[in-house]
């Protein structure tokens, strides 16, 4: 049955991890829900990039919100854009006019690209976020094999065949490590005039080393397994300029057709839209509650809070993070609305870092435990195929993995996008 309009109203912006964690955990609660997205799909951002090099159809890793919470008569689902807060009078702005008033709004709006003051890049490098951002870079890696095999010039060939991924995070390691996988022991034997295999990846990292969050070993060990695969990894080497034609690493030029952005996120506008404090990737300052300073009635959440740890650290914008506070928030407003003490502050409990190179080489560091290798790579498909929703997908993915493993061959490489086919003249 439907929440009556007199009952409290929970506003949640946002359905990536946290907001959906939030608004699962708050079933019963009494609550009238109203869950707002922009998209009206929660993505599983860790396998985003699977998506990008061919791996993953979008279904896959993708599910209508409105489908999740077809059986909660409590949660009413609206496809809008917000563009602000009025704090004083409750009401969550959208882009188009219109006013959703709240009594309690949960800012659950995530990270955006960041290009640290060069956003005119973006139209050459774009980074990984969004399905749509995974399926442009997708056609863009599938159209620069088809264009090469049929330049004749050497100089735009080679431009064509270099692949350049800005950034040396997981994001930026797991791309790289799929992208030459798929140069160099993929698509070989399907074209004929050119050897796939000569492709050039370039792995650029202005700090020292590749997956910079991880122990030095781990590190130490993806930049190996990376090279194996024939990945140039480029280590203290700022970008200073990307073009059309290419992109600069400190002073040198290199031709390259397909570049990705890795390297940077900023948060999403809630700080401005709220007038208080953020730190230097925008994220809202909050307090132990993932309250907005001073406003008890709002909390902030996920990539979009900036919070420390017990030890010091910055909490880390990755989905375990963004889950914890959703379950966090989902027990203050129970207690308080029951009348009862709140929960203790928000403690972050880490469950570990993991990433991927190639369909065979992992890392996993779990603080206590280092893995590296095969068994990382099972620990690693077993816990995102475990975070997945519903059996479907997580059949679905498993199936993708297993074939591609077995057969060789990406499943998902079909160029969907750009301009519509002229149509034909009777």
């Amino acid at each position: 049955m439907q929440a009556s309009p007199d009952t409290h109203h929970l506003v949640v912006v946002g359905a990536g991890f946290g907001g959906l964690q939030l608004v699962r955990d708050l079933a019963g609660a009494g609550l009238r829900i109203t869950l707002i997205d922009q998209r009206n799909h929660h993505l599983f951002q860790p396998l985003l990039y699977q998506v990008a090099t061919t791996i993953l159809a979008t279904s896959e890793i993708a599910w209508p919100i409105r489908r999740l919470f077809r059986e909660r008569a409590d949660v009413t689902t609206l496809l809008a854009e917000v563009s602000g807060v009025d704090a004083d009078g409750k009401r969550v702005l959208l882009a188009d006019g219109g006013a959703q008033p709240y009594d309690t709004l949960v800012l659950a709006t995530g990270a955006r690209h960041s290009y640290f003051g060069r956003d005119e890049w973006e139209t050459f490098a774009p980074g990984l976020k969004t399905l749509e951002d995974a399926t442009t870079i997708r056609r863009r890696l599938l159209l620069a094999f088809e264009q090469a095999e049929r330049e004749t010039d050497p100089a735009t060939r080679q431009a064509l065949l270099t692949f350049a991924v800005i950034g040396a995070g997981p994001t930026g390691v797991e791309l790289a490590g799929i992208i030459a996988e798929l140069a160099k022991q993929i698509l070989w034997r399907e074209f004929r005039n050119i050897d796939t295999r000569e492709a050039r990846v370039l792995l650029i990292e202005a700090g020292a080393r590749v997956l910079p969050a991880f122990p030095v070993s781990l590190s130490d060990y993806a930049q190996a397994a990376l090279e194996k695969l024939g990945v140039e990894v480029l280590l203290g080497r700022p970008v200073s300029d990307i073009r059309a034609d290419g992109v600069t690493i400190g002073t040198e030029s290199v031709g390259c057709r397909t570049v990705v952005w890795a390297a940077g996120v900023a948060a999403s506008p809630a700080a401005a839209w709220l007038g208080i404090a953020a730190d230097r990737a925008g994220r809202a300052s909050v307090d132990a509650n993932l309250n907005a300073p001073g406003r008890p009635d709002i909390f902030v959440i996920g990539d979009t809070a900036a919070l420390m740890t017990a030890d010091g650290k910055p909490v880390p914008g990755i989905a375990p993070a963004a889950k914890q506070q959703g379950a966090h928030v989902a027990k203050v407003i129970r207690a308080r609305l029951a009348g009862k003490t709140a929960p203790g502050p928000f403690r972050y409990r880490h469950q570990g870092n993991l990433a991927t190179i190639g369909k065979s080489a992992a890392v996993v560091d779990l603080g206590w435990l280092q893995l590296r290798g095969w068994i990382a790579w099972w620990i690693w498909g077993i816990a995102h195929i475990f975070f997945l929703i519903g059996a479907r997908s997580r059949v679905a993915v498993a199936w993708s993995w297993f074939w591609t493993f077995i057969s060789g061959q990406h499943s998902a490489r079909l160029i969907t996008q750009g301009r519509k086919a002229p149509e034909r003249k009777p």
